[in-house]
């Protein structure tokens, strides 16, 4: 019998009215893999991220976390795998009117009902972890936009999912800071033993990320293999898109 993947999705297709977002995807990820989505803007990158943590229900097929069905659960059942999932969305999605210790305690407080020690604990721990312990007091327009995602990436990671999702995690950073923030967060992966699904278009950062890369185009989910074999890959809407020519079969959107 086989390892249970961590993330499965079964001919999964979303739809909303007349439009479609995503076509009959399938995929398998294994526990501990990091897995990277790429592909043109508007194809359904971000939505495919959503459908596997949960936060759309796809029209058709199936998603599975850890072997369980995911529109099976209901109530403390549903609760309880939801728990194991983190998102660092792209915007990061910080509480602009709390401090940064205050937004890293924001889950165990909410959503684990953490002990005051166990809140301090955590704050001290994750706010070290991504280094940026001197920040504790500030608040999030006081800090850098690296910095912010380093509290953004502490904050999903206080509640300690097996699964972690990241929605474009070096949008709007410099080449260098973005070098920084996808070195912490395989650094932290390795330390958590955590599955990893990241969604970007910085090529230099997917293959510096993933283990595997998918590529969302047409609709569809088009898996491109390791770093080196997506490099090598025959589909010419891969090689165009990893080259970034605008000659090709994608179409170019000015």
């Amino acid at each position: 019998m086989g390892v249970t993947p961590a993330i499965e999705l079964r001919n999964v297709s979303v739809t909303f009215g007349p439009e479609t977002l995503l076509r009959d995807v399938s995929v398998s990820i294994a526990s501990g893999e990091a897995f990277v989505l790429i592909g043109p803007s508007g194809q359904g990158k971000s939505t495919l991220l959503k459908v596997m943590g949960g936060l759309i229900a796809p029209s058709s097929g199936e998603v599975l976390i850890e072997g369980r069905e995911l529109k099976s659960l209901r109530g403390a059942e549903r609760e309880k795998l939801a728990k194991k999932m983190g998102m660092l969305f792209q915007k990061n999605a910080l509480f602009d009117s709390l401090t940064c210790g205050e937004n890293v305690a924001f889950p165990l407080q909410e959503v684990a009902h953490a002990s005051e020690k166990e809140i301090e604990d955590a704050i001290v721990y994750y706010l070290e972890a991504v280094g940026i312990p001197h920040a504790r007091h500030l608040f999030p327009d006081e800090i850098s936009g690296g910095m912010q995602k380093r509290l953004g990436i502490a904050r999903a990671l206080t509640l300690k999912p097996q699964i972690i999702f990241y929605d474009d995690p070096t949008a709007g950073l410099d080449p260098i800071t973005s070098r920084k923030i996808i070195h912490l967060i395989k650094d932290l992966q390795k330390k958590m033993s955590t599955t990893l699904v990241a969604v970007t278009n910085d090529m230099p950062r997917a293959y510096q990320t993933g283990d595997r890369i998918g590529m969302v185009v047409d609709r569809e989910l088009l898996i491109c293999g390791t770093p080196d074999e997506t490099l090598k890959h025959k589909d010419p809407r891969v090689a165009q898109f990893i080259r970034g020519n605008l000659e090709g079969p994608l179409t170019v959107n000015p």
